[in-house]
């Protein structure tokens, strides 16, 4: 063709063939030798990647052809689809958990056929022994005839949710950030007393997973830590607090739920998020804290939305028969997250004992399964036994609240008040919220704050919301689901279980943070903002405050001895965050910075988030930072001068 590149051809050694000709080291023996060798290497090469390409469950398309262009379009080509581990492993009643399951065993004999799916089948609202209805997140219904009085499940780690008189509990990650066994586990007993004090049975809590494999994941803040260790130790320790009030512990989400986007299917056929996780990480990274909670003794487990390995989470019988089940020994109940069944027996038969909130596909269908022979009636038995073991286990038959009975269904109508709150819980939650904080920098020692003549104040999350009120009975609501500092509005809130794609907060502009949103927040009953502190600290001290909570670009007071700007990243349930900063923040962060002459401590209020981008976390004008998570509902106002260490590492810079 005109313009193409012309080869010459290549000399013809004397004796040489037209191969020897294009490769002269074949005219030496060892050359020929080393070709030999050479050949064989991609002949394993292309066997191996045959072998490969068969590693699937069979489907046919799980590697590459040359008609397909060499392009693999099935992940079971790297992991395999999850296998199949049947059949679900009976309780045993090991250890512990002896006279529990001798307990149950004879209160699951005495049970017919309808009354044992009741167990396994939430219902929308419980009537109990009295009749009344609960605002519990989800219930079992009672049997009278048995004096079972039934089940109140209810969310979660951080404290009783969507309630009124209860407290609001420092995150997992803060606490997390303390690296101290002994607040954690005070923490998790004064939360257990408010869980039973309120009628919750099985408190929907503590989070390890995820762990935080996507740095931008919407439910991080719920979990301890990054590290599988630290996450499971202190995860035992929030199992054996709750659980020493008598209260079950529901150790969630099971397993690999890693990212909120595509958590559940969307429409236009699309199937959740796989997680598709080989053997070695499984068991290094995402069962090790699982593991710590299955062996403090939780009583329950529940089950994700994410498929992994290409099987839904609650529907896996690799993960609950193979590894729950068999490997840990587990003895209590799996539980699904709420509407995260998309099957009917086939689930029971994979491992899940209990569904919820309610499904068509349980209840009245386990009973006709039983009867066509789908599932054994041994199978049904032994979900309704795991179920009652744990009531017994921790003695829920002797003297426990009636389920509910402090959680009203519409907190704007008259109600019984249930106080849950406890004096003695004071301590710890300003504790909590004291050592979760992370001193990223201290030039010059600049805190703790040594009782400035004037102080000025900056950033949104300095503040309390606008509003901090009920909603009516909706089922969802800005209050109900934390979203009050982050303007979320009902619309979003709904959207939970299938918005990939919306323009999500970066920030919770409407106040500090006293936890991320979703069914992981909390509604203390009273609320205490930075400035808040800060307003009484001044006031013992003689300090003058200056403050500005709006302006992206405030005045800066010449005569301030310190500024804070005090500042947040929000993230919620539901959906994960946009990135890892924001261009307001930063702006006025930089602002402050250029005007204070290095007296300008920044205070991050959420999530993970990038301190570092340039003239921002580096910058020589900032002379302290200090970070911390939701800290829950007690103030603290700088002074104080214990520390934690983090947890998740930070960003670098952008």
């Amino acid at each position: 063709m005109s313009g193409d590149k012309v080869y010459e051809p290549v000399p013809k050694a004397p004796g040489a063939t037209g191969l020897k000709r294009r490769f002269p080291i074949l005219q030496k023996k060892r050359g020929k030798a080393l070709v030999v060798g050479l050949a064989i290497l991609p002949l394993f090469g292309l066997l191996g990647l045959l072998a490969l390409r068969n590693r699937h469950d069979g489907s046919g398309n799980g590697g590459a052809s040359g008609t397909e262009g060499d392009l693999i379009t099935d992940d079971t080509f790297f992991y395999g689809q999850s296998e199949p581990v049947y059949p679900s492993p009976s309780m045993t009643g090991t250890g512990a958990w002896a006279d529990a399951y001798e307990k149950a065993i004879k209160f699951v004999d005495q049970l017919t056929i309808h009354e044992k799916a009741s167990l396994a089948s939430g219902v929308t609202s419980s009537t109990g022994t009295t009749g009344t209805l609960n605002g519990c997140s989800g219930n079992i219904a009672a049997i009278d005839r048995m004096n079972f009085t039934g089940l109140c499940l209810t969310d979660a780690g951080q404290g009783v949710r969507a309630t009124d008189f209860v407290s609001g509990f420092p995150s997992g990650i803060h606490v997390g950030a303390s690296w101290n066994k002994a607040l954690t586990r005070s923490r998790a007993e004064s939360m257990g007393l408010e869980f039973r004090v309120k009628g919750a049975n099985i408190a929907l809590g503590p989070v390890v997973g995820p762990l935080g494999r996507v740095v931008r994941g919407g439910r991080n803040w719920e979990g301890f830590s990054v590290d599988p260790y630290l996450c499971g130790s202190l995860a035992a320790q929030t199992v054996q607090g709750i659980q020493s009030q008598g209260v079950i512990t529901s150790t969630k989400h099971f397993i690999g739920n890693e990212q909120e986007s595509y958590r559940n299917p969307t429409a236009g056929d699309v199937q959740s998020v796989s997680a598709n996780i080989d053997d070695k990480t499984m068991h290094e990274l995402y069962l090790w804290p699982f593991q710590d909670a299955v062996y403090a003794g939780t009583g329950n487990i529940m089950c994700s939305y994410n498929r992994v390995n290409n099987s839904y989470g609650c529907a896996n019988s690799k993960t609950q028969n193979g590894l729950l089940k068999t490997e840990l020994g587990f003895q209590g109940a799996v539980t699904s997250d709420w509407g995260a069944l998309h099957t009917g027996f086939a689930a029971s038969l994979a491992g899940m004992d209990m569904v919820m909130p309610n499904s068509d596909l349980w209840g009245n269908e386990l009973v006709k399964a039983v009867k066509n022979g789908s599932i054994s009636e041994d199978r049904l038995n032994d979900m309704a036994t795991r179920i009652i073991a744990s009531w017994y286990q921790m003695k829920q038959d002797e003297g426990f609240p009636e389920p509910g009975i402090g959680i009203a269904p519409d907190l704007t109508k008259p109600h019984q008040i249930v106080d849950a709150r406890n004096t003695s819980s004071r301590k710890i939650l300003l504790d909590g919220a004291i050592e979760g904080h992370v001193l990223l920098k201290n030039i010059n020692s600049a805190l703790p704050l040594k009782q400035p003549k004037m102080l000025s104040i900056f950033g949104y999350s300095a503040r309390s919301p606008d509003q901090w009120n009920y909603q009516s009975n909706t089922g969802v609501g800005a209050w109900t689901f934390g979203g009050e500092s982050a303007y979320m509005g009902r619309d979003t809130i709904a959207g939970f279980a299938g918005v990939v794609d919306s323009d999500f907060t970066q920030i919770a502009p409407n106040g500090t943070l006293f936890s991320g949103g979703g069914s992981g927040s909390v509604t203390p009953a009273s609320v205490s903002a930075p400035f808040d502190a800060l307003t009484q600290r001044a006031y013992d001290d003689g300090t003058a405050l200056m403050w500005d909570f709006y302006s992206p670009e405030p005045d800066v007071a010449g005569d301030s001895d310190a500024c804070l700007v005090i500042v947040n990243a929000f993230a919620s349930e539901g959906f994960d965050r946009p990135g890892i900063r924001d261009d307001f923040t930063d702006g006025l962060i930089r602002h402050v910075a250029d005007r204070s002459m290095g007296r300008s401590p920044e205070h991050h209020g959420a999530h993970i988030r990038s301190p570092t981008r340039r003239g921002v976390g580096p910058s020589p004008r900032i002379a302290p930072l200090l970070r911390r998570e939701p800290l829950g509902q007690a103030p603290v106002h700088g002074s104080e001068k214990r520390v934690g260490l983090r947890t998740p590492a930070i960003p670098g810079p952008s």
